[in-house]
């Protein structure tokens, strides 16, 4: 029975970057931040998948680093299984139970080591295992992958996009974590591969009880492996609930063309736009007063240049943060 406490939990949190002043740039009084994460609260239930979804540049990325302890937080909480988690005293007990697989194989990967070696890095430095321990270890987790025994000498240069990226995996889930943030995991492969790498990761959530935070911007990758998606626009979470009712009944005029400009491969069930989008993303640095999206939003009234909507439920688990969910209804 899964317990009723969240594997994850972030609380407000905020990842601010300063802006430093240079040559030719006009000194200011107040200190200028680009508030890449603005207030995101979100919850992972033990053994679930939540997709966290949105265009490039709204901080789906930072969110994930700064979760994983990559980045520190600028405030708010981040809770692993309800316990408040200080990123600099408890960074070694939690990446025992949490890891993160990382877009690109290519940089994740160290091409000097082997295989085998890649995989035993986080046994050796998390756990008390004897090196005997650690090689039986590598050897299960790349037959869990799809792999086996005659990868563990071969250098990361030797082997295919696909094959690179089952090594990341298997590094993530060799210490058996109970959460494993997955950025972008299959943007950087061909089709045919990121169906395998799904289905894998698929099979190793059942096999190992896996909870997991997909960062991605591929709306059907979302639909496909997630429980709940959760939609950022512009550092903030405007959409979260149930995947199959946020895809198929958006509440925020953002989610509608996010799900609307995704490609489709039979033309006679094309999401087309109802509605232009105009403008362009909004700056991190001085943001649109009010509802961020409102330069761009075909529903804005007078109230949503003035007012930042808060996220309130429009149906049972799902939430909108708009002032007009009804339109989009």
């Amino acid at each position: 029975m899964a317990s009723a406490t969240p594997i994850l939990q972030t609380v407000d949190l905020r990842k601010y970057y300063p802006i430093k002043e240079g040559i030719g740039l006009p000194r200011r009084r107040a200190q200028r931040f680009v508030k890449a994460v603005d207030g995101v609260s979100i919850s992972i239930a033990e053994g679930a998948t939540v997709a966290v979804v949105g265009e490039s540049g709204c901080g789906k990325t930072t969110l994930a680093r700064t979760i994983a302890m990559l980045t520190p937080p600028t405030a708010g909480k981040i809770l692993f299984e309800g316990v408040p988690v200080n990123p600099r005293r408890d960074a070694r007990k939690i990446y025992t139970k949490l890891q993160m697989v990382f877009q690109d194989p290519d940089s994740s990967l160290d091409p000097h080591m082997s295989v085998g070696d890649v995989i035993g890095e986080p046994l050796r430095g998390l756990t008390k295992l004897s090196g005997r321990e650690v090689r039986e270890t590598v050897i299960r987790t790349l037959t869990d992958v799809g792999m086996g025994e005659d990868y563990f000498d071969r250098l990361p240069r030797q082997l295919s996009g696909g094959q690179k990226q089952r090594i990341a995996i298997a590094r993530a889930i060799s210490t058996h974590p109970k959460l494993l943030i997955l950025d972008e995991p299959t943007s950087a492969l061909d089709a045919s591969v990121q169906a395998q790498i799904l289905s894998l990761l698929v099979k190793l959530q059942d096999q190992y009880g896996l909870s997991y935070m997909l960062i991605t911007h591929n709306i059907a990758v979302a639909g496909y492996l997630s429980d709940t998606v959760a939609v950022m626009y512009a550092g903030n979470l405007v959409e979260f609930g149930p995947a199959e009712e946020v895809l198929k009944k958006p509440r925020h005029p953002y989610t509608v063309t996010l799900i609307a400009s995704a490609p489709t491969p039979d033309p006679w069930n094309r999401h087309l736009l109802s509605t232009e989008i105009s403008g362009e993303v909004p700056s991190a640095i001085d943001p649109p007063k009010g509802c961020k999206f409102n330069p761009r939003c075909p529903f804005a009234e007078e109230i949503c240049t003035s007012e930042v909507p808060v996220l309130e439920e429009v149906s049972t688990g799902h939430w909108a943060a708009c002032h007009f969910p009804e339109k989009t209804a």
